[in-house]
């Protein structure tokens, strides 16, 4: 690598005279081929220092291919990357972070069986004279650090990693990034919120702009559009491989940015033929479980009803009990007027209920097996002859299903690990779809997937009711559970708190149920049952 000593780009904290706009860091004529699939073509852009960047585009536009390379884990098979005007190239990880720049990834990589503060300076842990781990300075260093991060509220540092939410995975996988790095130039956030709570955003939003006024240059890929206008001074769009533009974010609208993104307008994407019958499929009558209290609510067959409310309102869990993978400890739940098993999945799925988890990665998908095992894990009995598995039947469900979803993969025999997420979502319906359940439960469908994705996931969606399928989609996106629904049930602390038509439910309708003060349960808030 070719060394560029801070002094020359001026674009770290410790250079505050810097003007924000000077170019930190740019990429030039950025190519790069694998095999015979090109990720990258020509692409050139500039991240200028004090600025926040926002890069979008479809999976599979990019985006992760080009953080790479600035990033010193791939290198470009055309161009380069500049720094202050001058080229450097990056051989390894640590080229890169020793150039100022860092990468806050979207999957976090978190030692289970240490601490918070172990986690956080791992291969930089202080120690005493005798070279044995000073655990008070540790501790000293990281209470310092979260309370200047903004996070000391969130993360306890003497926690396990074992231990951690998803949120918490996050936002030390952040103070891993942040601590310690005087020289950033660049420093760059790759889905940074998929699992943060309303508060950890605001506190993540906090230190974005902390570290922009410092004149590092912010890079941000997300595919959320009310953050990205919220945070971002320019937004970059990558479509197959290429720079399709740059535009202020002052001067740019959601419409004009989805048009780049995926080349067509997405208007009308929630656009469905209202199919819901009179016919009860899942009757839920006074669910109660260690989370969710005297729950009721109804799904007819084809229709979408919306499960609404802030984090730990009880949604999920909720869901898990509905599947059989929590307790009840009271109520009744009733398929198709049949009692529906309680903990027993295997028992729930026979009965005709299916469930793609809001972690699909962690409680759906084998990721080391193929899409083929995937999809057939939940119809085995039905492929199989004297005890053995009907190969030839398999690869035909598998073929089938990953073309009804449009998964895209080089064959069924690929690794799910390796696809992106929205085809990992799609591979998620197409077991249930094959299953051909009475009730699917879908917890976050569209969480980490990029507006194309959902535009199909949405279609399968509304194929799924007008199949007759009774859908109760559980999502934190309102824009999303308003356009899909045909009710919104919203939920607080475990209990529902009202019920809304879909002429009825607004953004601001909906939030009102969900931050509602005053719980006296379903009867008395207005929620049906």
């Amino acid at each position: 690598m070719k060394p560029v000593p801070p002094s020359r780009t001026g674009a770290g904290p410790s250079s505050p005279s810097s003007p924000a706009g000077a170019e930190a860091v740019a990429v030039e004529g950025l190519t790069k081929r694998f095999g015979a699939v090109q990720a990258l073509h020509g692409v050139g852009l500039a991240f200028p220092a004090g600025q926040v960047t926002a890069l979008m585009g479809e999976n599979g536009a990019g985006k992760s291919t080009l953080l790479k390379i600035l990033t010193g884990d791939h290198q470009p098979t055309e161009g380069g990357v500049r720094i202050g005007g001058e080229p450097v190239s990056f051989a390894s990880p640590a080229d890169a972070r020793a150039a100022g720049i860092r990468i806050i990834p979207q999957e976090p990589e978190i030692i289970p069986h240490i601490s918070v503060a172990e986690n956080v300076y791992a291969g930089a842990l202080p120690r005493t004279r005798g070279r044995l781990l000073d655990r008070a300075g540790l501790r000293r260093r990281v209470e310092a650090d979260l309370e200047r991060l903004g996070f000391a509220d969130v993360l306890d540092p003497g926690l396990l990693g074992s231990r951690l939410t998803p949120a918490q995975r996050q936002l030390v996988e952040i103070m891993r990034a942040l601590t310690g790095a005087p020289d950033a130039r660049l420093i760059a956030f790759d889905e940074p919120t998929s699992s943060l709570s309303d508060g950890e955003v605001e506190a993540l939003f906090t230190l974005i702009r902390r570290l922009r006024d410092q004149g590092i240059a912010v890079v941000y890929v997300s595919h959320r559009m009310q953050e990205i206008f919220r945070l971002a001074d320019r937004i970059a769009v990558l479509r197959d491989g290429e720079l399709v533009g740059v535009q202020q974010s002052s001067s740019t609208t959601e419409g004009d940015l989805v048009r780049m993104m995926v080349g067509r307008d997405l208007s009308a994407m929630f656009v469905r033929q209202r199919v819901a019958t009179d016919r009860l499929v899942l009757d839920v009558k006074n669910l109660t479980t260690d989370d969710v209290r005297g729950v009721s609510l109804q799904v007819h067959a084809g229709e979408v009803v919306g499960l609404a409310g802030l984090i730990g309102a009880g949604r999920s869990e909720l869901a898990l009990a509905l599947a059989g993978d929590l307790p009840v400890r009271g109520g009744s739940v009733t398929l198709d007027g049949a009692p529906l098993p309680s903990g027993n999945p295997s028992a729930v799925i026979r009965a005709g209920l299916g469930l793609a988890p809001e972690e699909r990665k962690a409680q759906a998908l084998f990721l080391q097996q193929s899409i083929r095992e995937n999809i057939s894990l939940v119809v085995l009995g039905r492929l199989r002859r004297f005890r053995f598995v009907r190969r030839a039947a398999e690869r035909d469900l598998a073929r089938e299903y990953m073309q009804r979803l449009r998964v895209r993969a080089p064959s069924f025999d690929h690794e799910v690990r390796k696809l992106s997420g929205g085809n990992q979502q799609k591979v998620v319906l197409a077991r249930w779809l094959a299953r051909k359940p009475k009730v699917l439960i879908l917890d976050e469908p569209t969480r980490g997937i990029d507006v194309g994705a959902k535009a199909e996931i949405y279609r399968i969606i509304a194929g799924l009711a007008a199949d007759g399928v009774a859908v109760l989609v559980i999502s934190s996106e309102l824009p999303e559970l308003l356009g899909l629904a045909d009710r919104v049930v919203v939920m607080q602390s475990g209990r529902i708190t009202g019920e809304l038509s879909h002429h009825e439910a607004t953004e601001e309708s909906v939030l009102a149920l969900a931050m509602a003060d005053d719980i006296a349960g379903p009867s008395a808030s207005g929620a049906s049952s």
